[in-house]
């Protein structure tokens, strides 16, 4: 990263935050270390995982998606690994976007390496992303924590989840270290594994542990996830009723509204806040 000062905010959806780097002609270096300590909480700015804010057509891997998408999401978790997707994410990047100018109200698309997210901005606040279409693979695992096992579904959204149905979320554990899943073959590059308990109709809590950033107040995909594993359990699978089902998620961090709809297609809504901005000071960068 160059040494001259560089900009950044700090946002949050239901409470999951992130640092913002914004730099729409790729011009900087994030190496995974500077990455980490950004968002370290004691040592940094804080943060879940960051956001780095770059046109399409600058960055190598969303060129393909230039035509379609402005701008990339190139996401990192908190401790500097690279991301495919990031649901809260993507929410509060539209809305940097918007604060900046750089988007109006209304429908815009996003690229990420999860591919191109369709995204709506309301006039009261709320963002909706179209968060794509669940796959189901049939290979399923097990988590364990201490004495406590379940058995998990397979959900990915264009990322890696673990779901659990679980009698009370305090059986997650702290979730300091990540749930023990079983066979690991399942799950070669991680997993982010999500424990829900039932709240009423439709309407379920989870607390999850995302892989390269441990528990989290939110996760948007893992939100969906939660939505998807809920209703095959509860036989409303929009492909066979042929209708649209929608899920109150609560999370630590505040809550969700997931769609699924009959042809596959995924809505997550809920808000997006930006907290700060700032620069970073050039001698802390210096250190890298």
């Amino acid at each position: 990263m160059s040494t001259s000062q560089t900009a950044f905010l700090k946002g949050h959806g239901t409470e999951n935050d992130f640092v913002i780097i914004p730099d729409p002609d790729n011009a900087l270096t994030l190496p995974a270390d500077m990455v980490a300590r950004l968002c370290d909480r004691r040592a940094g700015i804080g943060g879940d995982g960051l956001l780095h804010v770059v046109r399409s057509a600058a960055h190598p891997e969303a060129r393909h998606l230039a035509d379609e998408a402005e701008w990339f999401m190139d996401y990192r978790n908190a401790d500097g690994s690279i991301a495919e997707m990031c649901g809260n994410g993507v929410r509060v990047f539209a809305h940097h976007l918007q604060r900046a100018g750089l988007v109006e109200e209304g429908d815009l698309t996003i690229a990420t390496r999860g591919g191109a997210k369709r995204v709506h901005l309301a006039k009261n606040g709320d963002i909706t992303v179209s968060m794509g279409r669940a796959l189901l693979p049939e290979e399923n695992a097990t988590v364990r924590v201490g004495d406590r096992s379940w058995p998990t579904r397979n959900v990915n959204m264009g990322n890696p989840h673990a779901v659990a149905f679980v009698d009370d979320l305090d059986h997650a554990g702290d979730l300091l270290a990540a749930p023990p899943v079983s066979p690991a073959t399942v799950y070669p590059d991680g997993v982010n594994v999500e424990f829900v308990v039932d709240r009423a109709p439709r309407h379920v809590a989870m607390r999850v542990h995302e892989r390269g950033s441990g528990e989290t107040r939110s996760c948007g995909t893992g939100a969906c996830a939660v939505a998807v594993a809920a209703a095959r359990r509860d036989g409303a699978d929009p492909a066979r009723t042929g209708l649209p089902v929608t899920y109150r998620v609560d999370l630590p961090g505040g809550t969700l509204v997931i769609t699924e709809h009959p042809d596959g297609a995924i809505d997550m809504t809920g808000p997006a806040v930006i907290v700060a901005e700032g620069v970073i000071d050039p001698a802390w960068l210096e250190t890298f």
